[in-house]
């Protein structure tokens, strides 16, 4: 479910910013149905949707358009920011909630979350 709301609330933005701009809007996701299959091919989607965003900023001198509801400010750096904290707090999420039910996940995953570096060379 927490996977399926990072895709869904990507999927808000993107036809909230982008949508009149052309950016493709991935279609949400049931987050109590949706299978791990189709929901990895859907946060490829929104993925591409987000970064199709960025190229919008860029593209319009480092602004994303205003949306009709936003909480930060439209300029790329806070655009950035938002998704990044966003995000992050939702995987803080996974890896507890992995924990608890007494999965140990691989130091590659947990540490991983931390490689800036390595996952922009990615």
């Amino acid at each position: 479910m927490i996977a399926g709301h990072i895709h869904n609330a990507r999927c808000s933005w993107i036809k909230n910013i982008g949508g009149r701009y052309g950016v493709v809007v991935p279609r949400s996701v049931n987050r109590r149905t949706v299978r791990p299959a189709e929901l990895l091919r859907a946060l490829e989607q929104s993925n591409r949707g987000i970064i199709d965003l960025i190229q919008l900023g860029i593209e319009r001198g480092g602004s994303v358009p205003s949306a009709t509801w936003q909480n930060f400010p439209t300029d790329l750096v806070h655009f950035l920011s938002y998704f990044v904290a966003h995000e992050a707090h939702h995987r803080g999420q996974l890896v507890m909630v992995a924990r608890q039910l007494g999965h140990r996940l691989p130091r590659e995953v947990t540490g991983g979350l931390w490689q800036w570096k390595q996952r922009s060379r990615e």
